[in-house]
């Protein structure tokens, strides 16, 4: 059975700094792309960042960029995401996604998805 595990999530002060992962088990992830979506309260959900199977290639929305960085550790079948300088408005649950298409992941599909950890960003 697989599964997604989000962690990392909490409550930080506007300027610092998180990092979550999301470590898989079941299977292997080698060629999927993995990313992070978020879902603020009242807001849709929207895609943050996205890395290719091999880790060669990051995509990251505007409006995290420069801020957030997407890693992976295809050995430990886990996607991590370095966040740095935290807005309020970066307050969302955060999901792990993992689909076979870069394309597809990056506009909200997957295969599979985790269950999602809370980042809340205090002023």
């Amino acid at each position: 059975q697989v599964q997604l595990v989000e962690s990392g999530g909490g409550l930080v002060q506007a300027g610092g700094s998180l990092r979550l992962s999301c470590a898989a088990s079941g299977r292997t992830f080698g060629g999927y792309a993995m990313g992070w979506f978020r879902r603020a309260p009242g807001k849709e959900r929207e895609f943050v960042a996205a890395i290719s199977g091999n880790g060669g290639r990051q995509y990251y929305a505007d409006s995290v960029k420069g801020r957030f960085t997407i890693s992976r550790d295809n050995a430990k079948n886990t996607v991590y995401l370095q966040m740095n300088d935290l807005k309020p408005e970066d307050t969302a649950v955060y999901y792990c996604h993992v689909h076979n298409s870069e394309i597809g992941l990056r506009i909200g599909q997957y295969d599979y998805r985790g269950q999602g950890t809370q980042v809340t960003v205090s002023s």
